[in-house]
């Protein structure tokens, strides 16, 4: 006997859950766990292991900085085509798991031992494919059992790999990055890295774990409400004002230290606060205003992305690496839970919507930092200008979401 649950995140997927199982299971702590280091992988290394390695790239004389927005671009590009495509391929959450991370591993040993930048940009493309396929699986493959199970409290610790995934990645970079030692390397150890962490999910990924037959909404919302276009807005909003300070903090934090020992702390504080605020949230979240916590996220937010344009200082380094970090992913979290509440009978398509308003808004960031760039004001103003326009974003998306809630507890 199976029963077939289905997920808002899983973009159209379904999975299958066999609830008599009588084989040997994996416990629910085990499949977090999994699930965690496989969005560790998947985003630390996959999609942001490019953020500390880009000022040692251009230490190296490999990259410009400003041929690196066009690096990310094509990276946040792939991630839009890998959403749009993840539910299309027909295959089960846990296969598709183990191929897209399969794929992780490969692309990022191939940006270390290729050199071209035409090369690159295939390959981040091909990363950000990669990364989306696996964002979608692992939450098309715990979401269901955490359900299931009773247990949707440990989301947190699941959606909390992403912020360690960041900071293990930061970490290996600042203690790896010794003089002389070449980015290209880090490349090919991070490539070996993300190797070893796979070997264990593609081992039990597969393996079931057998949880109750009653399923319940772990998500509270107010049924009779209906999503805004407002808040889809909202949502690409984010994703252009957190991607400039997520892609280029680093090599900001280089313009103050030289030394790749100091300057690569800033990445490492940005992805532990990701982690720590995703696990406080996960506890709190469901007692509190989520639009509330949406607007006062993105306020957060705007103060870390526009201070590195007025002032380049390491106390300002360091706020604005918590500012952000501390806020991306609760707004993230925060925003789809909106989106599925306000819509229980069809969430797949709201979510589908806010997820496509992200990734524009995330591809449009580096873009816009590129485009100053070709303006000849050099790199640093066009990146001000950039990060400027990033906080206007966020400063207007928190007070719209401010007054959402205040119109919404009125009426």
């Amino acid at each position: 006997m199976s029963k077939s649950t289905s997920h808002p995140l899983f973009l159209g997927m379904r999975t299958e859950i066999d609830i008599n199982v009588r084989q040997p299971t994996l416990s629910i702590a085990v499949i977090c766990i999994l699930a965690a280091t496989a969005l560790a992988v998947a985003m630390g290394i996959g999609r942001f292991a490019f953020t500390p390695l880009l000022p040692l790239m251009v230490r190296d004389g490999s990259l410009a900085l400003g041929a690196g927005a066009w690096l990310a671009a094509s990276n946040y590009l792939g991630y839009l085509a890998g959403a749009f495509t993840a539910a299309r391929l027909g295959l089960s959450p846990s296969a598709l798991m183990r191929a897209s991370l399969a794929g992780i591993v490969v692309t990022t040993a191939a940006m270390g031992g290729l050199d071209s930048i035409a090369v690159w940009t295939i390959l981040r493309f091909a990363a950000g494919i990669f990364s989306a396929w696996a964002l979608v699986a692992v939450s098309a493959w715990i979401l269901p059992q955490l359900v299931e199970a009773r247990r949707t409290e440990l989301s947190g610790l699941v959606y909390a790999g992403v912020g360690l995934g960041i900071a293990v990645t930061g970490l290996f970079c600042l203690v790896a990055a010794q003089p002389g030692v070449s980015a290209r390397w880090l490349w090919l150890e991070l490539g070996l890295l993300a190797a070893l962490a796979v070997i264990p999910l593609g081992l039990l990924a597969g393996r079931p774990h057998e949880v109750s037959s009653k399923v319940q909404s772990p998500l509270p919302g107010d049924s009779t409400s209906r999503p805004h276009v407002g808040l889809v807005i909202c949502y690409g909003a984010l994703g252009f004002g957190y991607i400039l300070p997520a892609t280029f903090l680093p090599a900001l934090a280089r313009e103050v230290w030289d030394n790749p020992q100091v300057f690569g702390l800033a990445w490492p504080i940005f992805g532990m606060s990701a982690a720590v605020s995703t696990l406080v949230a996960a506890r709190y979240l469901p007692r509190a205003n989520w639009l509330r916590v949406w607007a006062i996220s993105h306020a957060i937010m705007a103060a870390g992305v526009i201070l590195p344009s007025i002032w380049l200082t390491p106390l300002v380094i360091a706020i604005a690496a918590l500012a952000v970090g501390s806020t991306f992913m609760i707004a993230t979290m925060v925003g789809l839970q909106e989106a599925r509440a306000r819509t229980p009978e069809n969430p797949s398509a709201a979510m589908g919507a806010m997820t496509t308003a992200f990734a524009l808004g995330q591809l449009a960031g580096p873009l816009v930092s590129g485009a100053f760039d070709l303006l000849h004001i050099g790199h640093r103003a066009a990146l001000g200008y950039a990060l400027l326009l990033s906080a206007l974003a966020l400063a207007w998306s928190a007070i719209h979401l401010w007054r959402q809630s205040q119109h919404e507890r009125s009426t």
